[in-house]
């Protein structure tokens, strides 16, 4: 069996920097024609110059025969000013800013700590700028318990957010539960939509200790029941035009990962599309494949759709066990199975 459709982007992508950048962005470059970019390096990427800045060294490491055009965001933090939101703007080049709660995952330590309180008038710029606000959607209050964050943020923090400003365009990222989906499906089309992961349509919370503990499944937001899985399938193979890809793909040295405080993260970037296939043959919505990998996302952020073409095969290949590279290893999620789907380039 073989289909071709129209070249995904990638509308969630980390891509870290120095060796770690040059190591990955193959992979994405492969497949996806265009990228969002997360902006939580160290330091962080909150300033438009700084953007223009990351955006060179990408395109540096970006290899020749690839149509790759990486799409810049910038990290929000309680010090971020409705000016720079129009340069970042004006400059072409910024097409998100990134919310992340502080203390929500990898690299939030500068995100904010009061959304309403300190960065309103942002959030009213945007609006007027036609920005998107892409949510990394969880509390970091640690009395809530880590497998309800993402339903007590949308609770107390972006319901309140949508109703305040119902003009402003958000992007509810990585969803992990049926009560994102259910948000999103409450929402104006159009101003609300959320993107998902290979491994949150994939993988439910077992596979987090399935023969012991599995540090290259620890991912935040984390994996949920079965019951929130089967949720987001439905919701991705139904045909909506509210959800797309964004792989959350994220890289670790191994040696990250595996010891005493892991980091959160799984580097999917290698295996993603053949997971997306997966999940909707099973489905039985391959029909509605093309349209969540290559239209929804272009069609929210108000871009042109890819004319180019790949072709996704069905035939078994087995993935690597790890990746290796000079300052280390990577271990890519799927590692050491066979997958039956492979994306190959038109």
């Amino acid at each position: 069996m073989e289909l071709t459709i129209t070249q995904p982007d990638d509308w969630h992508l980390h891509l870290r920097d120095g060796s770690l950048l040059e190591a990955v962005l193959p992979h994405s470059a492969k497949n996806f024609g265009r990228a969002i970019v997360m902006p939580n390096l160290k330091p962080p990427i909150t300033t438009t110059s700084a953007a223009v800045t990351y955006r060179e060294s990408i395109l540096k490491a970006i290899p020749r025969d690839s149509n790759f055009t990486p799409l810049m965001t910038l990290y929000l933090t309680d010090l971020t000013t409705p000016d720079e939101i129009k340069l970042a703007k004006k400059s072409g080049l910024v097409y998100g800013v990134k919310l992340y709660p502080a203390g929500a995952t990898t690299n939030s330590q500068d995100g904010v700590t009061d959304l309403f309180g300190n960065c309103f008038s942002v959030l009213e710029e945007m609006v007027e700028q036609n920005l998107p606000l892409l949510v990394h959607g969880e509390v970091t209050n640690s009395d809530v318990d880590i497998f309800d964050r993402e339903k007590v943020f949308i609770e107390t923090i972006l319901k309140p957010l949508v109703q305040r400003l119902p003009q402003l365009k958000v992007v509810m990222e990585h969803i992990t539960t049926a009560d994102a989906v259910k948000f999103v499906e409450s929402c104006k089309e159009g101003f609300v939509a959320a993107t998902v992961t290979p491994q949150h349509l994939l993988l439910n919370r077992n596979a987090l200790f399935q023969g012991g503990l599995q540090p290259h499944n620890y991912c935040l937001p984390v994996l949920k029941r079965e019951i929130h899985r089967q949720a987001i399938v439905s919701a991705v193979t139904s045909g909506s035009k509210r959800f797309f890809l964004g792989t959350d793909s994220a890289p670790h040295d191994r040696r990250r990962k595996e010891c005493s405080c892991g980091c959160a993260g799984i580097y999917n970037s290698l295996v993603a599309l053949s997971i997306y296939a997966k999940v909707f043959e099973e489905a039985g919505a391959l029909d509605k494949l093309e349209a969540f990998t290559s239209f929804n996302g272009p069609d929210f952020y108000g871009l042109p759709r890819n004319k180019s073409k790949i072709k996704l095969r069905k035939a078994p290949w087995k993935v690597p066990d790890y990746l290796s590279f000079p300052f280390g290893d990577i271990v890519p999620m799927s590692a050491g199975e066979i997958l039956e789907w492979e994306a190959l380039p038109c």
